[in-house]
């Protein structure tokens, strides 16, 4: 189903030890260790479970048909700023615009638990997230013409209404 248009899909929050989150965690950490190497593993477990929940924090899914197809998370990053965290589509559903809708949905959901700006990085071997980043109208923090491998985490800032 790569390519076919993002359907109706059901936005639902969870926890992280939920079952339905087990393909976000896994493929996640699997990508970061493709790309980053072993250590990569430890950024997977580095945040409490309750990092991730009410109120300071959000962790959802886009279910299809009753699958996890992509999700996203924020946390409290500081008083009025909330950081997004473990942006993931399933390599089966790329390219369908579920990252956007997972990031719209994070950002409405941040706006209305009282967070006015929204913070984030992603690793400079990830042009996709960058690419999405730009496009959602986020402003980056670092040189965008610089060789992102000489820059590290490549961090963004929105402005939430």
């Amino acid at each position: 189903m790569s390519g076919a248009p993002a359907l109706d899909v059901e936005v639902r929050p969870v926890g992280i030890d939920d079952p339905l989150a087990e393909p976000l965690v896994r493929e996640l950490t699997e990508e970061y260790v493709r790309r980053y190497g072993p250590e990569a593993h430890e950024e997977m477990t580095r945040y409490p479970a309750d990092s991730w929940t009410a109120p300071h924090g959000l962790l959802l899914l886009l279910l299809e048909d009753g699958e996890p197809v992509a999700g996203g998370a924020y946390k409290r990053y500081d008083e009025r700023t909330a950081e997004v965290k473990r942006m993931w589509t399933a390599s089966a559903h790329r390219r369908r615009g579920l990252a956007r809708r997972v990031l719209a949905e994070l950002e409405r959901a941040a706006a209305g638990a009282g967070y006015g700006r929204i913070f984030l990085t992603t690793g400079p071997r990830q042009p996709e997230a960058r690419g999405l980043y730009l496009a959602a109208g986020y402003t980056p923090l670092f040189d965008v013409d610089a060789d992102p491998l000489t820059i590290g985490p490549l961090p963004f800032e929105k402005q939430l209404p």
